[in-house]
């Protein structure tokens, strides 16, 4: 699997496997079996996982495979993988969250994780109407000095309160967008900050909880309630986009390319985002091993510039989504914003 280097000295594999989906929501979850397929995306190059402490009982569940295989981590026999974890603050805490609220986090991320040091931490803050986003930023830098973090990242902020950030004095390693075909926002004003300040992005909803593949090519339009939360949360973002029949020239288009070289749509979809300036990688929430194979085929073709521009005559025609990054989901009464879980810290 290709590989990349995220800062000096730090580099972790182009796929990443994604937790959100092991943290319910998305049927169940069997332990045996998820731990049994990190080891396969292991031994496969993925090295590198993602998860968050709002993503129930995922860090955990990481910390247990770390567990179970350090000896063969210790050995030699397994590459050393890397966690990125996010630090997602309750909506119920914004107004009034202290240092050692989020001190108090980050600790259990560690005991969660069963390490010393955190990798990556992503800060994420739900509602700008709190102020306190600037001032827990600079204490997630203190934390990082301390040794309790090795690099700090953030997730879903726009560019405006990204660079108050930086001004601030905090340093980010990373830039977890949504970022796809379909969803191309970041592209308005992040991507020159993403640039100017060496913040590579970290990619999730690439293949749009599954939308983007071939399973849905020539599909009807599938009715609600969708089988999962990615499924609804993304269908909203095909509503944005366009038409379903727009999205289905655009499946049809993919589905072409992908033909020539012998992938899915999904990997085409992939590719898209992974050549796009300033990505480091692609988050991809694989259920199980099944999938491995299909994800190893991204090491084996590349999209020339006739792909892209056939690719990109149908996003011409597509309506948005519109607006600063992430500014559709951060209205709490709208229709993105309104299928969130905005509380998910228990302790």
């Amino acid at each position: 699997m290709e590989r990349i280097e995220l800062q000096p000295g730090y580099t972790i594999s182009r796929v990443i496997k994604g937790g959100w989906h092991l943290a319910g929501g998305h049927g169940d979850i069997s332990e045996e079996q998820a731990l049994a397929d990190m080891l396969a995306f292991v031994k496969a190059g993925v090295t590198t996982f993602d998860c968050a402490d709002i993503y129930t009982g995922v860090e955990t569940l990481i910390g247990k495979f770390r567990k179970k295989y350090k000896e063969e981590f210790l050995a030699g026999d397994l590459p050393p993988i890397q966690v990125h974890t996010k630090y997602v603050p309750d909506y119920s805490a914004l107004a009034t969250l202290t240092k050692a609220e989020t001190t108090s986090i980050i600790d259990r991320s560690l005991r969660r994780l069963g390490v010393e040091q955190l990798d990556l931490v992503q800060f994420a803050w739900w509602d700008y109407q709190f102020p306190k986003y600037l001032e827990t930023a600079v204490h997630l830098s203190d934390l990082q000095k301390s040794g309790k973090i090795r690099f700090l990242g953030i997730t879903n902020f726009d560019a405006k309160h990204t660079q108050e950030m930086l001004d601030a004095g905090v340093n980010f390693a990373s830039n977890q967008v949504q970022y796809s075909v379909l969803d191309q926002r970041v592209e308005n004003k992040i991507t020159p900050l993403a640039k100017q300040h060496n913040m590579p992005y970290l990619c999730y909803g690439t293949v749009a909880g599954g939308f983007l593949s071939d399973r849905y090519l020539k599909a009807p339009d599938p009715p609600q309630p969708h089988e999962n939360r990615s499924l609804t949360k993304y269908r909203l973002i095909i509503e944005e986009f366009g038409s379903y029949e727009l999205f289905q020239e655009l499946l049809q288009v993919l589905s072409t390319i992908a033909d020539n070289y012998n992938v899915g749509i999904a990997e085409v979809a992939c590719k898209y985002v992974l050549q796009k300036p300033m990505v480091g990688g692609v988050i991809v929430g694989a259920r199980n091993r099944n999938h491995l194979a299909s994800l190893q085929m991204l090491d084996t073709f590349t999209l020339s510039d006739s792909d892209l521009k056939n690719i990109n005559n149908i996003v011409a025609q597509s309506n948005g989504p519109k607006g600063p990054f992430y500014e559709l989901e951060r209205d709490k009464t709208g229709k993105h914003g309104s299928i969130m879980k905005y509380n998910l810290n228990e302790t």
